[in-house]
């Protein structure tokens, strides 16, 4: 699961954040107009129930996140607020027609899916994730689609499911460095697994697309640790990278180890963008989807460049 859904409430966690975390009240007409028309159908998006730092920035510029395939994750990543358990196959049939509807009332010019893991289904849920594409499509022709999605368990017909719907951007995270991820992440998922599922996006589509990763920081990795990731991502071709503080759900999970100051975050991105990474997003208050089509945009615009 992203480390998007793990939702911050740390405040109820009596921990004094340090400055540079701090947030403001969500505000702007754009918001409260969104808001209030979601309610209306009694629709919701991923950045509210995350309580994303950034939900205003994002959806002044017509850009948000919906989870598919329900609320109930078969996996128990331990810093992840998503509700475990087994849904012993349900599926919301009515999940495409209700997330396309957001889309469009939302007037989105960008828009996220991600999931929860369905380790109960075949396909891990894929040929769903795929109805809510087209349902996307067919209300929004012109929105652009980037998806952040499980492992699939590796599962090459999975991944070739979700690129028939042929989103713009392929997500899937490492969350953390190769030491930490048995610690962080559940044992069916791997460091070398997401690995080998990115690389296998780009060798399995039949249109060019972006592919995406993200890392979070203070779960007591090093500095060493992070540029390694970043490299083992670039080597299997990897394109956008977002890295943002890790903030505990609650006492079940995982303690924070460090706050890590932006100056350490300043130091990663010119690191990554060394490493060519064609986006590059890090800060603390940085989440998996933040500035997801500003990312986008500058890449196709990079693109363009490259082949002039």
């Amino acid at each position: 699961m992203s480390e998007l859904e793990a939702r911050d409430s740390t405040q109820a966690l009596h921990i004094n954040k340090p400055s540079w975390l701090k947030t403001k009240i969500p505000t702007g007409d754009t918001f409260f107009d969104i808001k209030r028309d979601l309610r209306s159908k009694n629709l919701f998006t991923v950045c509210e129930e995350a309580k994303c730092p950034n939900i205003s920035e994002c959806w002044a510029t017509n850009t948000a996140t919906f989870m598919v395939l329900g609320d109930t994750c078969t996996r128990a990543c331990r810093f992840c607020n998503v509700k475990t358990g087994n849904p012993q196959g349900w599926l919301d049939n009515t999940e495409p027609e209700k997330t396309a509807e957001s889309v469009r009332m939302m007037k989105l010019k960008y828009a996220v899916l991600t999931m929860v893991d369905r380790d109960d289904l075949e396909d891990g849920g894929s040929a769903h994730v795929k109805k809510v594409f087209e349902a996307i499509r067919e209300k929004s022709p012109t929105t652009l689609l980037e998806f952040l999605g499980g492992d699939f368990q590796a599962k090459d017909a999975s991944l070739v499911t979700i690129l028939e719907a042929k989103p713009e951007v392929y997500a899937h995270n490492i969350e953390t460095v190769r030491r930490l991820t048995p610690r962080v992440r559940d044992a069916r998922a791997s460091y070398d697994q997401s690995l080998k599922v990115l690389k296998r996006v780009k060798e399995l589509t039949t249109y060019e697309l972006f592919t995406k990763s993200a890392i979070m920081l203070g779960l007591g990795e090093t500095m060493d640790e992070v540029v390694t990731a970043l490299k083992d991502l670039r080597a299997h071709d990897v394109d956008f990278i977002t890295i943002g503080q890790y903030m505990r759900p609650s006492k079940r999970h995982l303690s924070i180890k460090e706050f890590v100051p932006p100056e350490q975050f300043d130091e990663l991105a010119v690191i990554a963008k060394e490493l060519g990474f064609m986006s590059v997003a890090s800060g603390p208050l940085v989440r998996s989807s933040y500035k997801a089509s500003e990312f986008y945009n500058k890449a196709m615009l990079l693109r363009e460049e490259l082949r002039r």
